[in-house]
Parts: C-alpha cells; structure tokens; sequence
C-alpha cells in the first residue's frame, strides 16, 4: 500500500472509531469521557472531519490529491499542537497529551513522506 492510501485509510478507520464509538475513541486516547461530557460531540466532530479528508483524499488524483495532503498535514499540525497544549495546561493528563501529539506528529510525518514519495 502506498504512504497516500494508507494515511488515508488510516484516517478513515480513525474517523469511523470517533464517530460511531465516541467511548472507545476516548478510551484509545486516553481521555475521560465522564470528565467531559462533551467529549462524544467533539469526538464525533473530529471523526467526521478525518473520515472526509480520506475519502476525499482517496477519491483525488494530480493536484487536488496533493493539495489534499498539505490540507492533512496542516491539520495534524494543529492536532499536534493541541495535545502538547492540553498537556502544558491539566486539560488532559499529561500522558494523554503526549499521546495525541505523537499521533499528530506522526501523521504530519506520514504526510510529508507521502509528498515526497508523490
């Protein structure tokens, strides 16, 4: 499978968790669904958003692909940016935190490897 689709499947499968099973997508991260009720919404957000940018991704070719993946990196970008910051400030544990900027930073990796190999 090639970086492109795999990321893509790979945000697709993410999505699909946080959608349809906003718990377990919680529990995979790390995060305290009882502590934040208003976690499932988010997560559900969150999903739908991943679940897009694959399909869209996967559907794409020539520019609009690569464009597609610029859009993927600079939103794992944030993604990666918002676990260190939630981490720095007791949004989240600090484990959590690391965990979801790791995620974000290796998308971003994955992205830019995609780029390259395209």
């Amino acid at each position: 499978m090639d970086p492109i689709t795999g990321l893509a499947a790979g945000r697709i499968a993410v999505g699909l968790v946080s959608f349809v099973s906003p718990g377990l997508a919680a529990k995979l991260f790390l995060l305290d669904s009882k502590a934040n009720p208003g976690l499932p919404y988010m997560s559900r957000m969150f999903g739908s958003r991943e679940i897009a940018l694959g399909a869209l991704t996967l559907a794409s070719s020539g520019a609009a692909r690569v464009r597609l993946i610029q859009i993927g990196i600079a939103i794992d970008a944030g993604d990666a940016f918002t676990g260190v910051a939630a981490a720095s400030t007791g949004a989240t544990s600090k484990k959590a935190g690391i965990l979801l900027a790791v995620v974000g930073g290796a998308a971003v990796a994955s992205g830019i490897q995609a780029l390259q190999e395209s």
